[in-house]
C-alpha cells in the first residue's frame, strides 16, 4: 500500500493528489481524510471499483455507500428531483458532515446504491478531500476506511491497521476532527427522515425542516429484513472486539452499578463527573455535556480498548441531544443493542 504524504497544500501536495487522482481514475483504491472519518474511495462510476470496496471492508454488499463530490453542478448527474427543502439543507451544510439521500440517476451502479433507487450525496468540508475529489473529475463512492464492523478510522494510522496490503494507497494527512460519519438524512420521503445523526444535528435540521422525522433505527436496532437508505443502520457497527455493554442512567446510578458488578466489567467508557465515584479502569471521554469531543474522542478509544487487551466494557451513555445523539448512536450500536436501563 502506498502512503501520500500530505501535510499541507503546497507544491508537494498537488503532486500526492495527482497520484491519488490517478490511482481512483485507474480503478484503485485510496483512503482519503474528511472532516469526519477517514473514507475508502473509489469512482462512483466504475462497478469493479466498488465491488472492491465491499471485499476490502468485508461490507455487505446491501449496504449503500456514500457519493463524495466537489462541487454542487457535479449533482445533476448522479441524483434527480431534488426538492426545495434538500436544495435549502444543502445550501446551509455543504461543504460540510451532512448527507442528503436523493433519487439516483441513472449513471449510479446498484452496487453504489444498495439495490436501491436513491443514492447519498454529501460535499466534504476538507481541502485535501475536495482536491483529490477535483483531480480526478469523478465523485468518489466512500464508505469509512476500515474492516467492516469495527470502530470508524480517525486517522491515517487507524486505516493502515485495519486495511494495510487492501487496498492502493492511504494519503496520510491531519486527524479527522469531527470524529464521527456524516449526519444523513433522506429527501425521498414526505416528510424528510433523519437515517443517521451526525455533526450537523437534529436540532439543526428542525430549523429548516420543522416536520423532519428521526427514524426509530437511530436509537433502537432495525427490523429484520427492512432494506435501509443509508450507512450505519442495519448492522452492528462501529465495535471493538471486547463486548460492549451500554447502561442508560444518571452519574449516581452508573457509578453504583459500576461499582457493584466491578468483577463482571474490566473497564468502562465515561465522562469526567463519574471519575471520581469509579472503582473500576476506565477513560473519560470528556464532560457530560461535551458532545463534540465525545465525538472526536469515541473512536479513537474503541480501538484503545482492544489494544489494551480489555474484554468486557460498560459505557455510559451520552445525552440523546445535539452530537450526544450520534454518539448515542454509535455507541448502542458497538454494544450490539445490548443496553441496560439504570
Amino acid at each position: 500500500m502506498k502512503t501520500l504524504h500530505l501535510k499541507a497544500m503546497d507544491e508537494n501536495a498537488v503532486n500526492e493528489i495527482t497520484k491519488a487522482a490517478e490511482i481512483l481514475k485507474n480503478g484503485g483504491l485510496v483512503a482519503i481524510p474528511t472532516e469526519t472519518v477517514y473514507g475508502l474511495a473509489a469512482s462512483a462510476f466504475n462497478e469493479s471499483a466498488v465491488a472492491n470496496i465491499f471485499k476490502a471492508k468485508g461490507r455487505p454488499n446491501d449496504n449503500p455507500l456514500i457519493v463524495h463530490i466537489a462541487e454542487i453542478t457535479e449533482l445533476e448527474k448522479i441524483a434527480k428531483d431534488i426538492t426545495p427543502i434538500a436544495k435549502k439543507c444543502m445550501d446551509s451544510f455543504w461543504p460540510g458532515p451532512f448527507t442528503a439521500v436523493l433519487p439516483k440517476t441513472e449513471v449510479i451502479p446498484a452496487s453504489v446504491s444498495g439495490g436501491l433507487n436513491t443514492v447519498a450525496v454529501r460535499m466534504p468540508n476538507n481541502p485535501v478531500a475536495r482536491a483529490i475529489i477535483k483531480k480526478s473529475g469523478l465523485p468518489l463512492a466512500a464508505p469509512s476506511a476500515n474492516r467492516s464492523g469495527s470502530p470508524s478510522p480517525s486517522t491515517a494510522n487507524h486505516v493502515i491497521d485495519d486495511l494495510d496490503g487492501r487496498i492502493d494507497a492511504v494519503v496520510i494527512s491531519e486527524n479527522c476532527e469531527v470524529g464521527v460519519e456524516s449526519t444523513v438524512v433522506t429527501f425521498a420521503t414526505e416528510p424528510p427522515r433523519l437515517l443517521r445523526p451526525g455533526a450537523v444535528t437534529a436540532e439543526q435540521l428542525k430549523e429548516l425542516i420543522p416536520d423532519l422525522i428521526i427514524d426509530p433505527a437511530v436509537t433502537a436496532e432495525p427490523e429484520k429484513g427492512v432494506a435501509v437508505a443509508s450507512p450505519g443502520m442495519k448492522y452492528k457497527h462501529y465495535a471493538p472486539k471486547a463486548e460492549v455493554i451500554m447502561a442508560v442512567g444518571s452519574i449516581n446510578s452508573f457509578c453504583e452499578y459500576c461499582n457493584t458488578h466491578k468483577a463482571d466489567f474490566d473497564f468502562a467508557l465515561c465522562y469526567d463527573e463519574d471519575e471520581k465515584n469509579l472503582l473500576i479502569p476506565h477513560l473519560s471521554l470528556g464532560e457530560n455535556e461535551n458532545h463534540e469531543k465525545q465525538a472526536e474522542l469515541l473512536f479513537k478509544y474503541l480501538r484503545d480498548i482492544d489494544k489494551k487487551g480489555y474484554k468486557r466494557v460498560i459505557v455510559h451513555a451520552p445525552l440523546k441531544e445535539g452530537v450526544g445523539l450520534a454518539v448515542y448512536n454509535r455507541l448502542i450500536r458497538a454494544a450490539g443493542f445490548k443496553v441496560i436501563d439504570l
